[in-house]
C-alpha cells in the first residue's frame, strides 16, 4: 500500500489536542501560526499519503485560522506550492494583492515563500468542520516559471469541468482509497497529478501552448487515460472514439501509447479485464451474474470475455470468483 498514515486526535485529552494539531500541520505543510475558537475542545482527523516528491493530505478540522509570517519565512521555507480544495465548510484566503472567498469545490493555490492567511467557518453562524485535501508541490517540480505561477496565487480555481473535475477526481481517489494502490504506484500517481496541475494552471494563465511538447503530451495522456476510466463500460470505447473526443488523429494516439506498455486497445481490454476481476472477488457482488459483471465493464459477449478473462488469469471467471 502507498506510504500511509492517519492521525485522529479524538483519543487525546480535549487540552491536548490543538498544540498537537499545531506541530503536525508545521511538519507536513510549512511551519505556520495558527488559532482556533476551538482550542479547547478542538477535534480534527489527518491523512497523509506520499507520493514521491509530492505529499497528498486530506484533512478535517473545526474554525481555524492559519497564518503564514515573513517572520516564519525567514526562518523555514521549504519552497513549496499548497493546492487545496476545499471539500466542505466554507473558507478564505490572502496572499499578495489577492483577498478570496472560497467555497466547497475550488482549489486554492498558495506558496510557503510569502506571507498568507487562510481560515475556514470563521464567519459562519454555525460554522460547519472544514475538509480539504492538500497536495504540496516543490517549487522546482512545477515546469511553469515561478512569476507566472504566481498571479494565481489567493486566487479561487475551479475543479468542476474539464482539467480541474479531472484533477480533482484524481486526487480525492487517491485520498479516499489510498489501500487500493502499491507503494510502486507512487511514481505514477504523482506524475499524472503533477500534470494536471500542470495543466490546470496553464489553462488559467493562459499559456498552455508555451509548455515544452514533452508535458503537452503528457498532459494528452493523462487526459485520455482519464477518459478511459471513465468510460469502461462503454461496449463502443476505442481509438476511434478516443481520437475523436480529444480532437487528435489516430497517428497521434497511436504515437502517444507507443512509449508505454501497450497500445491503447490493449490498455482498453487490460482495465476492463481488472474492473471485472475485482468485482467476481467483491463478496458484495456474489449475487450478481459473471455476464452482468461483464457486461457492465463493456463486453458484449460472455464467451469471448470467459475466453480472454482464462488467458490472462488461468481460470474461468466462475472459478476465479469461488477461489477468490
Amino acid at each position: 500500500m502507498l506510504a500511509t498514515y492517519t492521525v485522529d486526535l479524538s483519543p487525546l485529552p480535549p487540552a491536548e489536542r490543538f498544540d498537537h494539531w499545531a506541530e503536525l500541520v508545521a511538519k507536513e505543510v510549512a511551519p505556520n501560526q495558527i488559532s482556533s475558537t476551538h482550542a479547547h475542545d478542538f477535534d480534527a482527523w489527518m491523512r497523509t499519503s506520499s507520493l514521491g516528491a509530492l505529499t497528498l493530505t486530506t484533512l478535517r478540522f473545526p474554525s481555524l485560522t492559519t497564518r503564514r509570517t515573513a517572520k516564519l519565512i525567514r526562518r523555514s521555507d521549504p519552497q513549496q506550492y499548497q493546492l487545496a480544495l476545499l471539500t466542505s465548510g466554507s473558507g478564505a484566503v490572502e496572499q499578495g494583492q489577492c483577498a478570496s472567498a472560497i467555497q466547497p469545490g475550488q482549489f486554492t493555490l498558495l506558496t510557503s515563500s510569502r506571507p498568507y492567511e487562510a481560515s475556514h467557518g470563521i464567519r459562519a453562524a454555525a460554522p460547519e468542520p472544514a475538509g480539504s485535501v492538500v497536495v504540496v508541490i516543490p517549487h522546482a517540480q512545477l515546469p511553469i516559471p515561478h512569476d507566472k505561477v504566481s498571479r494565481l496565487l489567493g486566487e479561487p480555481l475551479p475543479s468542476t469541468g474539464g482539467i480541474g473535475s479531472l484533477l480533482a477526481q484524481h486526487l480525492q481517489q487517491i485520498s479516499v482509497h489510498p489501500e487500493q494502490y502499491e507503494a510502486s504506484d507512487a511514481t505514477l500517481l504523482a506524475g499524472i497529478a503533477l500534470n494536471l496541475i500542470t495543466a490546470l494552471l496553464a489553462q488559467e494563465l493562459d499559456v498552455a501552448d508555451s509548455l515544452s511538447g514533452n508535458v503537452q503530451q503528457e498532459v494528452l495522456r493523462t487526459r485520455i487515460d482519464a477518459f478511459i476510466d471513465a468510460n469502461l463500460g462503454r461496449p463502443d470505447l476505442g481509438p476511434q472514439m478516443i481520437a475523436a473526443a480529444h480532437n487528435v488523429s489516430m497517428t497521434t494516439l497511436k504515437r502517444l501509447f507507443r512509449t508505454g506498455e501497450s497500445p491503447v486497445a490493449e490498455v482498453i481490454r487490460t482495465r476492463r479485464l481488472q474492473r471485472c476481476r475485482k468485482d467476481l472477488a467483491d463478496p458484495g457482488l456474489r449475487d450478481r451474474p459473471v455476464h452482468a459483471i461483464a457486461s457492465r465493464w463493456g463486453f458484449r459477449s460472455t464467451a469471448h470475455f470467459s475466453r480472454i478473462f482464462r488467458e490472462e488469469y488461468g481460470m474461468p471467471p466462475n472459478e476465479y470468483r469461488v477461489r477468490h
